[in-house]
């Protein structure tokens, strides 16, 4: 079986529970230009 790797581009209420959900199956890399959402999801928090 071929191994799937998935980009999320956008961390905010769409993009995160999307890579949630998708890493349930395969390997995700999420990507955000907002450092401090970076900082609250490092620490446990989301904020929406």
């Amino acid at each position: 079986m071929e191994k799937i790797n998935l980009a999320i581009i956008g961390l905010g209420y769409v993009g995160l529970p999307l890579a949630r959900l998708f890493a349930t199956k395969y390997s995700v890399v999420g990507f955000d230009i907002n450092k401090n959402r970076i900082d609250e999801l490092r620490n446990g928090i989301d904020s929406t």
